[in-house]
């Protein structure tokens, strides 16, 4: 394989597992930070494939959303994030691919442990970002979450998937 290849790879591995940090210590702003402007989080409901403009969908989120969703996880205003949700997850498998215009897919499985009043809450699915390139970083112009179990009944999950 190629070093540039190489590079790459072990760059967004890098990346995914700072978002997977950032999320998992509630550091929400930086999250945001990880986001384009015209970035858009999606969390497809019943199929993973499902068109989010005709069907129901978990979360489709655009860049204004999903800061109003920080704002209410970040201060006492996501009253069913009191307490918050301690959480730890795994990303592995992470694939990378040239996108269209210059971006990177990654494709990544993930299993995320979530223990909000002592009950435990196991999650898992895989991951699509597609990156744009901001100088020796990444921004993220999409992340779509595909939960293993996204049709069924699921608990309370306020939380960033």
């Amino acid at each position: 394989m190629p070093t540039e290849t190489l590079d790459l790879q072990r760059a967004v591995e890098q990346f995914l597992f700072r978002e997977a940090r950032l999320m998992d210590t509630n550091d929400y702003k930086g999250w945001l930070e990880l986001w384009a402007d015209e970035g858009m989080y999606w969390i497809p409901c019943n199929a993973d494939d499902a068109d989010p403009h005709h069907n129901v969908a978990i979360v489709y989120e655009n860049r204004g959303q999903i800061e109003d969703r920080v704002w209410r996880l970040s201060g006492l205003h996501a009253h069913a994030q009191r307490p918050k949700s301690r959480l730890t997850r795994v990303v592995s498998n992470v694939e990378v691919e040239a996108g269209a215009d210059g971006t990177v897919v990654a494709h990544s499985a993930f299993v995320l442990c979530e223990i909000r009043k002592n009950e435990a809450h196991f999650w898992a699915g895989r991951n699509m970002h597609v990156l744009e390139r901001d100088g020796d970083d990444f921004r993220i112009v999409l992340k779509k979450v595909m939960l293993t179990n996204n049709d069924t009944v699921m608990p309370n999950m306020t939380f960033i998937v």
